[in-house]
């Protein structure tokens, strides 16, 4: 009878512990790489040595590293700006991360996160806005919800006209 202990035993006086590790299950390996693949496959990189001007327009994910003038427009997917990245444009997308610098306005459907050492100069429309402690950021932002009905936006105060009867019931004096 096959005893599986006697067949695994080194021969020739090696230690056990020289031994190469016993190979792994095929399926767990396979799917793991598929998983990272799959992964890899939804973000697009764009490395700190391309440079783009004009349009850049995608329907996945993306990060840059590089420089890229113009317009970015990713409206349901998210825009990260890597530490090495370098926009001077005009962002649309679900969500922005910025951990470069952003020289333009940015418009977020979801959010824009400004985090440590990233910066922006330009105004943000996005319903969330979280910027770090350490982050630049010069601009302005708005702060508008999804589909907020124009009617329920306080509306700016405009200075009334005064009544001609107090007017003449409280005289400024002039100065000469």
């Amino acid at each position: 009878m096959w005893k599986r202990d006697e067949a695994v035993r080194p021969s020739g006086g090696q230690s056990p512990a020289a031994q190469p590790p016993a190979p792994v299950a095929p399926s767990a390996s396979v799917r793991s790489e598929a998983t990272h693949h799959h992964l890899e496959k939804d973000i697009v990189n764009i490395g700190k040595s391309v440079v783009i001007k004009g349009e850049l327009n995608g329907s996945e994910d993306l990060t840059i590293e590089g420089h890229v003038e113009g317009t970015i427009q990713l409206r349901d997917h998210v825009l990260t700006i890597g530490p090495n990245g370098r926009i001077k444009a005009q962002v649309f997308a679900k969500s922005v991360i910025v951990l470069g610098e952003v020289t333009g306005n940015v418009t977020a459907s979801d959010k824009v996160d400004i985090r440590d050492n990233g910066s922006v100069d330009g105004d943000i429309i996005a319903p969330r806005v979280a910027i770090a402690e350490g982050a630049h950021f010069r601009g302005s932002v708005d702060m508008q919800r999804k589909g907020a009905p124009a009617a329920a936006q306080p509306k700016a105060v405009q200075p009334q006209a005064v009544a001609p009867q107090q007017a003449q019931s409280s005289p400024q004096p002039v100065r000469a």
